[in-house]
C-alpha cells in the first residue's frame, strides 16, 4: 500500500515506520525536519506541514491511507486539536478517506460511563493532553472519513516485540495485576494490522498485554 505517515521519529512514529517498512509498504513519511527520518528503501521522506490543510491535501493526494501519530509534546496540547481539524480538512480536499489516528488512553472508560480522565486515577500532569484526545476522538466522529482511532494501553513505551496482545474497543485493557501495558513495537504492529484489514473503520480500539 501507499501510505503517508505523519511524524515520523516520534517515539511511537519511529516504530510505526519500521513496521511498515518490514511488511513492504511505500511510506511518504511527513516530518518537520526530513533529514532524521532514517533512509530505508521504500521511504521517502518529506517536509510537510500538518497545520497547513493545502499542504495535507497536496501530500497526502493519490494515496491509500494516512496514519497521523503526531502529539504536541512538550508543546501547546491545543495543536493536537488544530493539527486534527487540518487532517480532516485536508483529506476531505484530497478526497483520501482513511486516516489512522494515533490517539490517547484517557477516553477509555474504566468502568461503565466512567472514563480514565474521570476515574480520578489519571496523574494531574497527564489530564490536560488527555482531554485533547479525548476532544480530537469527538472531532473525528463527526467527520466523514473512514477513521480508525487507536487508543494505547495505560502505559506505552519502548519495548519487545513480541506480537502477543489483546485487543478492545472502548474498554482499558488491563492484566490481573490491574496493570495496563504496551510495548511501542507491539502497538505498532496491531496498527499495521488495523491498516492491512481494517476492523474498526470509524471505532476507537485499543491494545494491551
Amino acid at each position: 500500500m501507499n501510505v503517508v505517515l505523519y511524524s515520523p521519529t516520534g517515539m511511537i512514529g519511529s516504530r510505526v515506520l519500521i513496521e511498515l517498512v518490514s511488511r513492504g509498504h511505500n511510506v511518504t513519511a511527513i516530518a518537520r525536519d526530513p533529514s532524521k527520518v532514517p533512509a530505508k528503501p521504500g521511504v521517502n521522506a518529506v517536509k510537510g506541514d500538518i497545520f497547513d490543510t493545502a499542504d495535507v491535501a497536496a501530500k497526502v493526494c493519490a494515496t491509500d491511507a494516512v496514519i497521523s501519530a503526531y502529539g504536541p509534546g512538550t508543546g501547546d496540547v491545543n495543536d493536537l486539536i488544530k493539527a486534527t481539524h487540518s487532517l480532516i480538512a485536508g483529506l476531505d480536499k484530497s478526497d483520501v478517506k482513511r486516516l489512522i489516528f494515533v490517539g490517547g488512553a484517557g477516553s477509555l472508560l474504566v468502568a461503565p460511563g466512567v472514563s480514565l480522565i474521570d476515574s480520578g486515577h489519571l496523574p494531574e500532569e497527564y489530564k490536560a493532553i488527555a482531554i485533547a484526545h479525548h476532544d480530537a476522538l469527538a472531532l473525528l466522529r463527526q467527520s466523514d472519513l473512514d477513521w480508525t482511532y487507536f487508543s494505547p494501553a495505560g502505559f506505552i513505551q519502548p519495548g519487545e516485540r513480541s506480537g502477543k496482545f489483546r485487543l478492545g474497543t472502548d474498554t482499558l485493557i488491563t492484566d490481573d495485576k490491574g496493570k495496563s501495558f504496551i510495548s511501542a513495537e507491539d502497538y505498532s504492529i496491531a496498527l499495521v494490522d488495523e491498516l492491512e484489514h481494517p476492523k474498526h473503520i470509524r471505532q476507537q480500539f485499543t491494545a494491551a498485554y
